[in-house]
């Protein structure tokens, strides 16, 4: 059985909720991702920031990003999954709610990231093309 543990990319970073904008934007330069998961006080997992949220949610609407805060731009649910689950269920839950990176939990702290990269090397073409679909499928 393949988990998610076994396919994320390990190492991933929160940005607490009260960074700003331009704090995310320099730690995503350092790390090298284009997505950072928000962590509220306790750290528990409460958004993602994706570099695309800096720049239409922010810049682009004239805001001034290092007054801006992750918290701010967290919407929604976040979605996880934990880091024993099946891979079948990885896909689901990013199809279900077409989603292009996943945070990866073990003992309720974060352990890594699935992203659309990662799918792609370690899943089956076939694989690969139902999650596209799903996650790319106009709403």
């Amino acid at each position: 059985m393949t988990t998610a543990g076994d396919i994320m990319h390990p190492g991933a970073q929160w940005i607490p909720a009260h960074e700003t904008l331009d704090r995310a934007a320099q730690l995503m330069r350092t790390l090298n991702v284009g997505a950072l998961p928000i962590s509220d006080e306790n750290e528990r997992l409460c958004g993602i920031l994706t570099d695309r949220d800096i720049v239409v949610g922010c810049v682009a609407m004239g805001h001034d990003p290092s007054k801006v805060t992750a918290g701010d731009m967290a919407k929604g649910t976040p979605r996880w999954v934990e880091a024993t689950a099946d891979v079948s269920e990885v896909l689901a839950e990013m199809k279900d709610h077409q989603i292009r990176r996943l945070p990866v939990i073990d003992n309720k702290r974060l352990v890594g990231m699935i992203s659309e990269a990662d799918l792609a090397q370690h899943l089956s073409e076939e694989q690969i093309a139902s999650w596209a679909e799903s996650v790319y499928a106009k709403s």
